[in-house]
């Protein structure tokens, strides 16, 4: 993935420091409960919820089984439509490509859809690097982009502002990106969002070029399919001349009959809405200067660790993910975290599975991750896609400890075990070993009943970190094996 990120401490470390923050804490307990608030009451609208969240369930699973064959079709209906396909394996060839596609326009600009992928893959920073401005016309995008900020939430990326921030940003920043925000500016919601409409719509008219990704992508037709609440992303995807939609290999579902199940799921899932205002669909490109529609249209299909992914039974089923924040909204640790803290452009419970598997889990912030959670399963009641989010943590958990053989760029490698982790391996090690050794165990448990005076209120060495934040449990006069056979073994033994 991206270098954005690197140098950011482990997960632990970042979220110390932002649940020190009070006006982040108070910024996104009122947004996650707000919005999770909305979804319960749309998602209870419909009877067969439980049956559409199997059936996206079951696409997602079918498509990632046959991939390949989709992915083959998807290319053949595009190209057939008029557009051109191109394959980057990793983000820095999907950035050379897409940097060399803007250069042969012979334009020094370009309009951006809200998109994850061009996030993932650092695309913004790369065509920067080429003297190529890119500008973010989503609002939420808008206002990280000009506080020079980073997105730290999957719908709401600029979650973390209040409205008093955001007008100052405006004021401040606007002029030197375009239009500047008008005199006299307030925290109101009209005001702000008549500066960012007057702002972009300069750039709309003036833009050749457009940068999306896709919601979905459909083979049979080789439809790409974006859905939002603005308006701005059908701006770009309809005034420019030269489209280039960048998007990850996961995205594409086989028929528009697929398409249906998500139409409903997403829309409820993620902005509590029964459907998205806008549903913007285009195939190919137009061959006329009055319709709407791209003249040129290049679509860049990205890997970057997703088919690495794929090979690990477990973890694969993070690929189901239609981004819809739903999981972020209900976790308890993102709330009080918030996403930055995740070092990734994909925060939350969704983002401590899929982030290690697209990066790996060599750096430090990486290997934090999968521990990032309390466990306690709210991420997977609400997932449309049913992912059991907690099932890959804890199997990462596993990878992180134990190390073991892993797919990175195609290629079987073998994981040393994370550094740091040695007491929990050896504590395992010695767990597992009692619980094979019945008798030890009673001896142990006896031992630790008789001595309970004696015991410390924190544990020591490396078993630190886990009672610094923990009361540890009291060791009972007598464990369950001694009472049952006290109080039941003579009547089972007949005695």
């Amino acid at each position: 993935m991206s270098g954005t990120f690197v140098g950011m401490p482990a997960f632990p470390k970042a979220a110390h420091e932002a649940v020190g923050n009070t006006t982040l804490r108070a910024n996104l307990r009122h947004a996650t409960h707000t919005i999770r608030d909305k979804r319960a009451k749309a998602v209870a609208e419909l009877d067969d919820w439980a049956l559409l969240r199997e059936a996206g369930k079951q696409i997602k699973d079918h498509t990632l089984r046959h991939l390949d064959t989709y992915l083959v079709q998807l290319e053949e209906a595009v190209t057939a439509a008029g557009g051109t396909v191109h394959w980057a394996a990793d983000a820095d060839e999907a950035n050379r490509i897409v940097t060399r596609l803007v250069k042969e326009t012979g334009e020094s600009e370009v309009v951006k859809v809200k998109s994850m992928a061009t996030q993932e893959i650092g695309l913004n920073e790369a065509l920067e690097a080429a003297g190529i401005a890119a500008y973010e016309t989503d609002l939420a995008e808008l206002i990280v982009q000009l506080g020079h900020d980073r997105p730290s939430h999957i719908l709401v990326p600029a979650i973390h502002r209040n409205r008093g921030e955001i007008r100052d940003i405006f004021t401040k920043e606007m002029g030197a990106w375009g239009r500047p925000a008008p005199e006299g500016l307030t925290d109101t919601p009209a005001e702000l969002a008549e500066a960012a409409r007057l702002h972009l719509r300069e750039k709309f008219l003036r833009a050749k070029v457009g940068i999306s990704g896709a919601n979905f992508m459909v083979a049979e037709t080789g439809t790409l399919v974006v859905v939002e609440s603005e308006g701005n992303g059908r701006m770009c995807l309809t005034l420019p001349e030269t489209l280039i939609s960048v998007v990850g290999i996961e995205k594409i579902v086989p028929t528009w009959r697929d398409l249906e199940v998500f139409l409903q799921t997403l829309p409820r899932s993620s902005t509590a809405e029964r459907m998205n205002p806008y549903t913007s669909m285009w195939t190919g490109t137009t061959d006329t200067e009055t319709a709407d529609g791209p003249r040129v249209f290049h679509l860049v299909l990205i890997d970057n660790g997703r088919t690495d992914t794929l090979a690990d039974e477990v973890g694969r089923q993070a690929l189901r993910c239609i981004r819809c924040s739903a999981c972020l909204n209900v976790c308890p640790v993102y709330e009080r975290a918030g996403g930055h803290a995740y070092g990734s452009v994909y925060p939350g419970p969704i983002g401590a599975i899929l982030s290690p598997q697209l990066r790996g889990t060599a750096s430090e912030i990486d290997a934090s991750l999968p521990y990032a959670s309390s466990l306690c399963g709210a991420c997977y009641e609400v997932c449309p896609v049913a992912i059991d989010i907690p099932e890959v943590l804890v199997h990462l958990r596993e990878r992180v400890v134990q190390g073991g053989e892993v797919t990175r760029r195609g290629a079987k490698v073998t994981l040393k075990p994370a550094r740091g982790h040695a007491g929990e391996r050896a504590a395992m090690r010695a767990a597992r070993w009692a619980f094979t050794h019945p008798a030890a165990l009673a001896t142990g448990q006896r031992l630790a009943a008789r001595t309970r005076r004696f015991h410390p209120r924190t544990l020591p060495g490396p078993g630190r970190a886990w009672s610094a934040t923990r009361d540890l449990p009291q060791v009972p006069a007598e464990s369950f094996r001694d009472w049952w056979q006290r109080t039941h073994g003579s009547k089972e033994t007949g005695k």
